[in-house]
């Protein structure tokens, strides 16, 4: 039987960018936007507070745009504060870049298994899916979902009783399923 786990977002995660005024390296988003017109040009900034002093970032969404080139519901989004803009503009590899800005997922994501019921079964098949591209390490998601430790987990791996069709070191962000025999 095909066990299917859940990789949920519990929260928007950290912006690492360095402050200017305090020098620390952590932002926290609060899902607010910030929107100006010049003209026919328009820019879209989602704010970002410093976790040590308070500070304001705008982390640039859209940057000197023809009003006539940016669709109405993402401007009524951004005028809304849409929570889900938000997380979707954190994970946009444009936006990150034009921003210069890197994501910490420490502490924003939840594992749900669906119970515990799979944990006394001799052979586990698990399909682990993403419901957003949060970057995890999957021997720390097999360790949480069945209450083993991460060094139990890569004693299991290099005795070749944990197999999966993709690496298992390192970090994925993307589906993918892995068979633990005991």
């Amino acid at each position: 039987m095909l066990n299917s786990w859940v990789v949920m977002p519990t929260c928007l995660p950290l912006v690492l960018r360095r402050c200017h005024d305090c020098s620390s390296e952590r932002f926290r988003t609060s899902g607010k936007f910030r929107v100006n017109a010049n003209h026919k040009l328009i820019d879209v900034w989602l704010l970002a507070l410093c976790t040590t002093c308070g500070a304001t970032t705008k982390l640039t969404v859209l940057e000197r745009a023809n009003v006539r080139s940016v669709r109405p519901e993402l401007l009524d989004r951004a005028h809304d504060n849409d929570p889900v803009l938000a997380a979707e503009s954190l994970q946009d590899p444009v936006v990150r870049r034009r921003n210069r800005i890197a994501l910490d997922w420490d502490n924003a994501w939840r594992l749900d298994t669906g119970g515990s019921d799979h944990l006394d079964r001799e052979v586990i098949d698990v399909s682990v899916r993403f419901a957003a591209p949060i970057p995890v390490r999957p021997v720390r998601l097999i360790a949480e979902g069945c209450g083993l430790s991460r060094a139990e987990v890569e004693r299991l791996i290099v005795a070749g009783k944990v197999v999966s069709a993709v690496r298992l070191t390192g970090r994925l962000s993307g589906d993918f399923t892995f068979t633990l025999k005991r």
